[in-house]
């Protein structure tokens, strides 16, 4: 069962599980469907998103799974919205510039980071986990090429839990987008910046938390400070997922001069590059992938679930 939720003039189809969720104050940690329509093949990926899911449930939070379709945005995705989304083929991905104009047309639509952070504050969601965040691509000094991620960070009071930035991006600059931005950075039980598939990146986070309730009351500082968007909380991937950074960083740099040699750039770009990565690591990227969905998950489960209690604590009742 589902409901539909005017909030303003957006329309909201919350499922009841994460409506009663938020209703009696528990935690609710978004996700996109991007991963669903733009990831692994049918029935993979349809297995995939449940288990992304159970990753949260396993943090003691409830998954809200996020997409577009008959013109509303759908907060929490039921087994069989998920198993449309994942056999129906030529679904878009809509970032969160697109989505006036899907919701006007009444179409489908696949979520990402962007999208997904919308869609979650305006249902009165806290958190989403993803993967990994968009950055700053290398090049950008000429090419303007950065992503509605960091942007949308500055829009949307939503915590982004996730494993880094991948690797084909100029991460220095990623994280000089952030500072600049005011966007808190807050690495878990690590000193490092991760690089999605890699541990490290070689970059210094700007702060470490070791623990759940720290890094709660953190978040609710900013946003009692008036900080108008959203932190971000890496956590790296598992070492023994992990893929060498210096491995991944060479497969870059020589498919960055094929790619100015054919004259691929914009979104071309990170698709040929990432598919470059997959061939490269001979299947271990689909593995390192998988790892950090499931983990960033978990922490963002983790994390609502003590942000929730932190909440429940400091408000009299």
């Amino acid at each position: 069962m589902s409901s539909l939720v005017p909030r303003s003039e957006v329309p909201l189809r919350v499922s009841e599980e994460v409506r009663t969720a938020l209703e009696e104050g528990r935690a609710v940690v978004a996700l996109e469907s991007n991963v669903i329509t733009h990831g692994l093949e049918y029935p993979h990926n349809v297995a995939t998103a449940h288990q992304v899911e159970d990753a949260v449930r396993e943090g003691g939070a409830v998954p809200a799974t996020i997409g577009v379709e008959d013109g509303q945005l759908l907060v929490g995705m039921s087994a069989a919205d998920i198993e449309r989304f994942g056999t129906t083929p030529g679904i878009p991905k809509v970032s969160s510039r697109d989505l006036p104009i899907i919701l006007a047309h009444g179409g489908r639509g696949a979520t990402t980071v962007a999208s997904s952070l919308v869609a979650a504050e305006l249902a009165g969601l806290r958190f989403f986990a993803s993967a990994g965040i968009g950055g700053v691509h290398r090049g950008a000094e000429s090419s303007m090429d950065i992503s509605s991620d960091l942007i949308q960070f500055t829009r949307s009071k939503v915590a982004v839990v996730c494993a880094g930035a991948k690797s084909i991006l100029d991460l220095p600059l990623t994280l000089e987008f952030l500072e600049t931005h005011c966007v808190p950075v807050i690495s878990f039980r690590s000193d490092d910046f991760p690089a999605f598939y890699c541990v490290s990146s070689g970059l210094p986070s700007p702060h470490r938390m070791d623990d759940e309730a720290t890094i709660a009351r953190a978040i609710e500082q900013h946003w009692a400070l008036g900080g108008p968007g959203g932190l971000l909380v890496t956590q790296p991937i598992r070492a023994e997922d992990a893929i060498d950074a210096r491995e991944v960083d060479a497969v870059v740099t020589r498919a960055m001069l094929g790619a100015q040699k054919e004259g691929i750039r914009g979104n071309a770009l990170t698709k040929y590059l990432m598919r470059a990565v997959d061939k490269a690591t001979e299947g271990r990227s689909a593995k390192a992938n998988m790892s950090v969905l499931i983990g960033t998950a978990r922490l963002a489960g983790r994390l609502a679930t003590a942000h929730a209690r932190h909440r429940r604590e400091r408000i009299p009742h």
